[in-house]
Order: structure tokens, then C-alpha cells, then sequence
């Protein structure tokens, strides 16, 4: 690799090298399935087809709350794409997800299979399905979707860029690394303001906005994305910390957390879900409400 401080771009760029870093192996600047791979597809009407990221928790947190408010229609199978393993190439998935990024949803509840992707699409989709966690009322239904699309615009600023400069990239690059970092502390203090003005980031109710930020920003908060916590002093944003204690300790995101995860600690990980009977008993006391 070409030292920074040296490198001048081609006039042309062309792809003869891995670019480096944890994810090398499976970055390519072309779309398309690599294989032959069909989707597996379970017993339930809702088939999801992701990894436990941040942007696959917002689904299955979801989801969890969904079932927990007894829409009995929000059962779902969770099939585990592996990103590692280039699983998001399979042919199968990419029908799902011309995109080739987890999450994808196949919603087969109607005459016609209904395919979803892009997370935010997904939780509008379930959202609407249901009638649950996003308002109808005009101005609350605007407010919570801002919000929602506040996440999706803000979120690559942390992942593709602050997480892979600080955390992935094979060289530590000082202006890179501080231009994110900014970026991101500037994007939480926007999130301690409003948490400041209202218990949650649309207003009175919790919604899928908060699902959608929490799992970013509220791991981020938690000093567990990325290992970034006093890098980033994100101790000093006390409205976020509230809030994001308060959403970690909703049973639903719980259950939501583990689903399709597969790295921490063992008894966190549940990396396919089919039934609700799959949170085992080992999980029990995790599940518990806080006191």
C-alpha cells in the first residue's frame, strides 16, 4: 500500500490490489451474485435474512417488540448471513437484495412475496403492517421519520467511516480518524440536545426511530462499538447514557440483540431464530426486565 503521505491519484482508477483492512477479502467495486446459492426459507410468514450488526438489530428488536405487544403476525424466521464468508453474494440473496447488504426481508404473509431491503425500509414496512411504533398523526408520523432517516444519512459517518479509520483500516491515518471522530461527537451532541428536550428521539412515545439510533449510537454510548467509548468521551452525553440504558433494558431488545448474533459472549448469541422457545433458559435472567 501506497504510503499517504506520497500517494497521488490516478487519473484513472482500477481495481489491482485489496484495499486492505479486516473486510479486504469481500470489498469488490462490482454488484452481482459471486454463486449459486437459494434463499432457505422457514415456517413463518416474515423471513429475515441477516447478521447481528447494528443495522440487523434494528430488525430484530423490531420484530421482538412487535411480539411483544401480541401481534401473533410478526413470528419470523431469522437465517444468518455471514458477510465473512461472502454469504451476501449468494444468488439468493441478492434477488432479495440487489444491494448485497444485511438486512433483507421476505414478507410472504400475501398472495405475492414481498421483498424489502435497506433497514429503514424494512422497519417502515413492519412498522405500517402492524400499526405499531410509528404514528399516524401527521406531525408525530414526520417527527419520528425525520428521525429514522436522521439514522440512516447519519450512521455511515460512524461505520464506514469513523469504525474503519479507527478500528478496520490497515494504517492509522491522523486526518481521517479526526475527521470522523468529529463528525460523530457532533452527531451525539445533536442526540443529547434533543434526548435533553423529550424522553425519546421522536418525542413522548418510544418508536422505531429509537430502535434505529439505539442500535448504533446507543452502543456507541455504551462504549461497545468499536471499543471507542474514551476515545470519544461519550460519557459526557448524559441524555444519550439515560436513554440508552433505558432502551437496553426493554426484554424485547434484549431478545433482539442476540438474534443472529455471532461473536461475544456465548450466551448472548442466538444465530438463527425460529421460535420464540429458541431464547433458551440459559438466557433467562438476560431476558428479565430491569429492576
Amino acid at each position: 500500500m501506497t504510503d499517504t503521505a506520497d500517494y497521488t491519484p490516478p487519473k484513472v482508477w482500477t481495481w489491482n490490489k485489496e484495499s486492505g483492512g479486516r473486510f479486504a477479502a469481500i470489498n469488490r467495486p462490482i454488484a452481482g451474485a459471486t454463486h449459486d446459492k437459494p434463499l432457505q426459507v422457514g415456517k413463518h410468514p416474515l423471513q429475515l435474512y441477516s447478521l447481528g450488526t447494528p443495522n440487523g438489530v434494528k430488525v430484530t428488536v423490531l420484530l421482538e417488540e412487535l411480539l411483544a405487544l401480541g401481534h401473533t403476525g410478526a413470528e419470523y424466521d431469522a437465517w444468518l448471513i455471514n458477510i465473512s464468508a461472502g454469504d451476501q453474494f449468494g444468488s439468493g440473496f441478492v434477488a432479495a437484495n440487489p444491494n448485497s447488504k444485511i438486512p433483507a426481508l421476505v414478507d410472504h404473509s400475501g398472495p405475492e412475496p414481498i421483498r424489502i431491503f435497506e433497514s429503514g425500509a424494512i422497519m417502515v414496512h413492519l412498522a405500517e403492517k402492524f400499526g405499531a411504533f410509528l404514528p399516524t398523526e401527521p406531525a408525530a408520523r414526520a417527527e419520528c421519520l425525520s428521525w429514522l432517516f436522521w439514522q440512516m444519512g447519519s450512521a455511515p459517518f460512524l461505520g464506514g467511516g469513523f469504525g474503519h479509520f479507527y478500528a478496520y483500516a490497515p494504517t492509522k491515518i491522523e486526518y481521517a480518524i479526526d475527521r470522523y471522530a468529529m463528525e460523530v461527537k457532533r452527531q451525539m451532541d445533536v442526540l443529547d440536545r434533543r434526548l435533553a428536550e423529550s424522553p425519546y428521539i421522536a418525542g413522548e412515545d418510544y418508536t422505531i426511530a429509537d430502535m434505529a439510533i439505539w442500535s448504533w449510537y446507543g452502543a456507541l454510548a455504551k462504549g461497545v462499538l468499536y471499543e471507542a467509548g474514551e476515545f470519544l468521551s461519550v460519557d459526557e452525553y448524559k441524555n444519550v447514557q439515560r436513554w440508552a440504558d433505558e432502551i437496553a433494558a426493554r426484554p424485547a431488545v434484549k431478545r433482539g440483540r442476540m438474534v443472529n448474533r455471532v461473536f461475544g459472549e456465548p450466551s448472548s448469541q442466538l444465530p438463527e431464530r425460529h421460535d420464540a422457545s429458541d431464547f433458551d433458559l440459559k438466557t433467562a435472567d438476560k431476558l428479565k426486565p430491569a429492576e
